[in-house]
């Protein structure tokens, strides 16, 4: 199998050394297309020769073209790669907000996969979830799904309006967590700690209460349960939650970012 990956920024570089570690496609079956001349190859094990910076006929030898740029770049990326693409071939998206029927219009393609993935795909930790056109098989909706699977884990889904949601949840979802990290990291140097103390006792707190959460089989609720006992400081805390309307803030803001995402794809 022979992979094109178009632009070489974060998800692309991530994609790359993913595919590679996890020995799914070897170096000399990946390769690289950029904007214009770059010293990254040294960087990468992928063979220099690999990289280009030309749309060329080339491109129509490659089972999965994968479009790792910015959404604003894609108009003009679709007019340069256009006359060499191939209707057998395997169209990945990872730009936001570029829906299915957009990528098929101007690619004249119909086996297009599009993505949402998330940040922590960097370190094999992240959370994809990716819907196809019609034409994409079984076959190769597996082999998509064992190439994302090397960064991470993912979910299909057939509703292509979920990718959306998924922006709001999983795409910008680390965002989320660190803000509350920060907050409660204020928290922590208002009440006497020092810096690399406070930054220590809630990275280490959210680790551990994932890790937990992830080893039993109790809701949320339950687990809360356990931690805030009757008048004590947990409680307190929760009652200041409440009384803030923070679960009802926190869904707002979710809601507000998947009618971002959908502004941006209309």
């Amino acid at each position: 199998m022979k992979v094109l990956i178009i632009g070489f920024g974060n998800m692309g570089k991530t994609y790359a050394n993913s595919f590679i570690s996890s020995r799914f496609i070897k170096p000399e079956d990946i390769y690289v297309m950029v904007r214009s001349e770059i010293t990254m190859a040294t960087e990468s094990i992928i063979p220099k020769a690999n990289f280009s910076h030309t749309a060329t006929e080339r491109i129509a030898d490659f089972d999965i073209v994968i479009l790792a740029v910015k959404p604003q770049d894609f108009e003009a990326l679709a007019q340069s790669v256009k006359p060499y693409l191939k209707d057998s071939q395997i169209i990945f998206s990872v730009m936001a907000g570029i829906t299915l029927s957009k990528l098929e219009s101007r690619l004249s393609c119909s086996k297009i996969v599009r993505s949402m993935p998330n940040i922590p795909t960097q370190i094999g930790m992240g959370m994809t979830v990716f819907t196809a056109s019609a034409n994409v098989d079984r076959k190769e909706l597996f082999i998509i799904q064992n190439l994302i699977n090397t960064t991470g884990k993912s979910v299909y889904v057939e509703n292509e309006k979920l990718i959306d949601a998924a922006t709001a949840i999983s795409g910008s979802g680390p965002a989320y967590v660190f803000y509350f990290m920060k907050s409660m990291i204020k928290a922590a140097v208002d009440l006497g700690f020092n810096e690399s103390e406070a930054e220590l006792l809630v990275n280490q707190t959210f680790m551990g209460s994932v890790a937990i959460q992830n080893s039993y089989s109790l809701s949320n609720e339950e687990w809360i349960t356990k931690v805030a006992s009757k008048g004590g400081t947990t409680e307190r805390a929760l009652q200041v939650f409440e009384k803030g309307h923070l679960e009802k803030t926190i869904i707002e803001a979710v809601k507000a970012a998947n009618d971002r995402a959908l502004e941006l794809g209309s």
